[in-house]
């Protein structure tokens, strides 16, 4: 089976494919990604113009409050517990890690041994 990913298309294979996950938690990980990606964009270590920071934080105001919605219907279900370990493999295959570096500093040029 073929899936659009935001690379491109990729074939899935059974160790691709995201670990069964109810709507409100697909939302909530999208929701919980793309407030990544938009603080990702404000970074002051990281954002080269001042103009895409204003556009991520101005979308950053509704993608929180859907992150918000998201937690809240979670919660109204009865799904109050957070299941570490499938939303953990599935952010490992959203590639979340790489999301979150750009929320980290670059290493201190000053603190290099040498």
């Amino acid at each position: 089976m073929l899936r659009l990913t935001p690379w491109g298309m990729r074939r899935m294979t059974q160790e691709h494919r995201l670990p069964a996950l109810t709507a409100a938690e697909r939302d909530f990980l999208h929701h919980y990604l793309r407030v990544i990606e938009l603080l990702g964009r404000i970074n002051p270590a990281a954002a080269e113009h001042t103009y895409g920071g204003v556009n991520a934080a101005q979308a950053l105001v509704s993608e929180v409050s859907k992150l918000r919605d998201a937690l809240t219907l979670m919660h109204q279900r009865g799904e109050t517990e957070i299941h570490k370990e499938p939303l953990t493999r599935a952010l490992r295959m959203l590639d979340a890690e790489a999301r979150i570096q750009r929320l980290s500093l670059p290493p201190d040029p000053g603190s290099a041994a040498g």
